[in-house]
């Protein structure tokens, strides 16, 4: 509809003509602009400290769920050893019930070539007094040895049943293992993979300056620490020197693998979790202990950090996800994360739960 018909049967003076002419170029230039233009701007670029906080929690959430996998990796393996010896024990059970039962069968035979008179027929048909008691004997022991297999059979019996139903159970729970484990696996992949797609968009400046920041990060953590009250009275110099023998050998063998990558449910030799590193630790040093840093922390012994000495394991975050060795001078030796090897770091460069001791 043109702007003259639009306002149809109003009076037009010269000006108002020129107004409603002016009014038009304005909508026509208006609608010729893209509508690109009046979108909303474009979110500001995240930080590189955002992307680092995100890049940690990812990788906890990973080791957390790491934890989770050994756990249930643990368990289905003590699983497995248990269905494997009820294996055996059914085999062995089924055995003996068929020796019985062939000893039965024999006990059958040998009535049938006797004429298949019972027993006690037999007694009252001795020729003699002499060959009564003598078979007399003869049919009590047979009796005794009838009732020893009757009950040895029912024995077996019960001994398979139970067998059977503990068998069925190791089953069910073995599966439940290998279901948790299969979870945590893939919660792993997952975590690691948005890790990873989330540094893979940095430019290499970038990622050499969220290294940066990660190791400037820790080393504010460090001095803050060794700054705190939870330290006073901890010896931080020659502090090597307290350590027990075993304790030495554990942080010896630790220190000897640094350098090996990381990697998630490994426990060498080649690559390590932070987990399978102090447990291996320790089982070389003579020692073993949980495989976990979440049972280290519950089956160890507990020591306050201002009494720890090296080859101490100290316990991190809230949830006992990760763990590290002390090895003095307030270090720690420690397989961090995927994309890192075993390392030496401040013993407070994270959060510390508490210090336990193996041995």
């Amino acid at each position: 509809m043109g702007v003259d018909a639009e306002y149809r049967g109003v009076r037009r003076t010269p000006r108002a003509r020129r107004v409603l002419v002016a009014t038009a170029l304005v909508c026509a230039a208006v609608a010729a602009v893209p509508q690109a233009a009046w979108a909303d701007p474009a979110p500001p670029q995240r930080s590189l400290e955002d992307v680092r906080k995100e890049v940690e929690s990812l990788y906890r959430k990973a080791e957390a769920a790491t934890d989770e996998y050994n756990a249930a990796d643990e368990q289905a393996k003590l699983q497995e050893k248990n269905v494997s010896g009820l294996a055996r024990k059914v085999a062995d059970a089924e055995k003996r019930r068929q020796e019985i039962e062939d000893r039965i069968g024999e006990l059958a035979r040998s009535q049938y070539r006797s004429g298949g008179l019972a027993p006690s027929a037999r007694l009252f048909l001795a020729p003699s007094p002499d060959d009564f008691l003598a078979a007399l004997d003869s049919t009590r022991r047979g009796q005794d040895a009838t009732r020893r297999l009757l009950a040895e059979t029912e024995s077996v019996k019960e001994e398979l049943g139970r067998y059977a139903k503990a068998a069925d159970e190791r089953w069910k729970r073995l599966k439940e293992e290998r279901k948790k484990k299969e979870a945590a696996k893939k919660e792993i992949e997952s975590r690691l993979d948005a890790a990873k797609k989330l540094e893979s968009r940095l430019e290499d400046k970038e990622r050499e300056r969220l290294r940066k920041l990660e190791e400037e990060k820790a080393r504010q953590a460090q001095q803050q620490w060794l700054a705190s009250d939870a330290v006073k009275g901890l010896s931080l110099k020659n502090s090597t020197g307290s350590a027990t023998d075993i304790g030495r050998r554990a942080v010896e063998f630790a220190t000897a693998q640094m350098g090996k990558d990381y990697v998630w449910g490994a426990v060498g030799p080649d690559t390590y979790d932070c987990s399978g590193l102090t447990s291996r630790a320790w089982a070389t040093a003579g020692h073993p202990i949980p495989r976990t840093s979440q049972e280290q922390w519950r089956q160890l012994p507990k020591v306050e950090v201002k009494d720890m000495r090296p080859g101490d394991l100290i316990i991190y975050f809230s949830d006992a996800s990760h763990v590290a060795m002390y090895i003095g001078d307030g270090t720690m030796v420690h397989a961090p994360r995927p994309g890192r090897q075993v390392t030496l770091a401040g013993a407070g460069s994270m959060p510390i739960l508490g210090v336990v001791r193996p041995g």
